[in-house]
Parts: C-alpha cells; sequence; structure tokens
C-alpha cells in the first residue's frame, strides 16, 4: 500500500520525484514542441535537431541533474534546505556551462580534427545544446526541489 500523497501548503497534492517520468518527459516534451514547429514550419533540419540534439540533451541532463540530486533517495542537507531560486540558478548556470562547452567542441573541433564533415547541424549545437540543459535543469530541479522541502503532514 503506497503512502498518501504529501499535501503542499494551499492543498495541492505534491506527487513523489520519479527520475525516469522527469527524464521521459525532459525528452518528449522538447521535442514533440520542436518538432511540431519545425514540422508546421518547412524546417526539416530543426525537425530532426528536435528528436535528436534537442530532445536528447534535455534527457541526458534531467537524468544526471535528477540523479544527483535525488543520489541515492535521500538529499544531500544543503540542497533540500537552499533556497529554491539559488539552487535553480546554480544547477541552470553548471548545465549550460557543460553543454556550452560540448556544442563548441561539436560544432568547431569536430570537423577540424575527425573526418566528422562540417554540416549545418554542427553550428546547431552552440545553441542547441546549452538552451535544452538549461531548461531541462530548471525544470527537474524546481521539481524535485518542491517534493523534497515539504514535511510530510
Amino acid at each position: 500500500m503506497s503512502p498518501p500523497p504529501r499535501t503542499a501548503q494551499r492543498g495541492f497534492a505534491t506527487r513523489p520525484f520519479t527520475l525516469w517520468k522527469e527524464v521521459a518527459t525532459a525528452y518528449l516534451a522538447p521535442a514533440l514542441t520542436a518538432g511540431l514547429g519545425g514540422f508546421l514550419s518547412g524546417q526539416p533540419e530543426l525537425t530532426r535537431a528536435a528528436f535528436t540534439s534537442i530532445g536528447a540533451t534535455s534527457a541526458l541532463a534531467a537524468c544526471i541533474v535528477g540523479a544527483w540530486l535525488h543520489r541515492r533517495g535521500r538529499p544531500r542537507r544543503w540542497t533540500a534546505s537552499a533556497p529554491r531560486p539559488l539552487l535553480t540558478l546554480g544547477l541552470v548556470i553548471t548545465a549550460a556551462g557543460i553543454a556550452g562547452l560540448a556544442g563548441w567542441f561539436g560544432s568547431d573541433w569536430l570537423p577540424s580534427h575527425t573526418p566528422v564533415p562540417d554540416a549545418g547541424w554542427l553550428e546547431r549545437l552552440r545553441i542547441d545544446l546549452p538552451l535544452s540543459a538549461s531548461l531541462a535543469a530548471a525544470i527537474v530541479t524546481w521539481r524535485w526541489h518542491g517534493t523534497t522541502s515539504r514535511q510530510p503532514a
């Protein structure tokens, strides 16, 4: 028998943090919205990027940030007690920085040092990766903090 859902301050029930659901949502939400936008606007490169660099980066960032926050089911004391906006901003900046470096690596370094051709999709990595990672980190951190900072009623 599962425990009853915890209630928030205004009487809304909060769901427990479930990493696989967060990762699935982090992939599907941007992939479907960007894919639909690319399809409707006639931009096949955006449609392809939606299901590869945009969706995959969001899912990967959500998985890494969520797993780090929810380490073995117990939050670190300082992450649970840190103010929600401050923790979210810190993880967003970190995720965007790491993904930005990966985007730079993919778009500049790969064509000049490997047999990967200099294609147009590589230029998209500079924007797709940091934007997707920062949005996923923000959403996962905000939702995670909301489930861990409340005490059971």
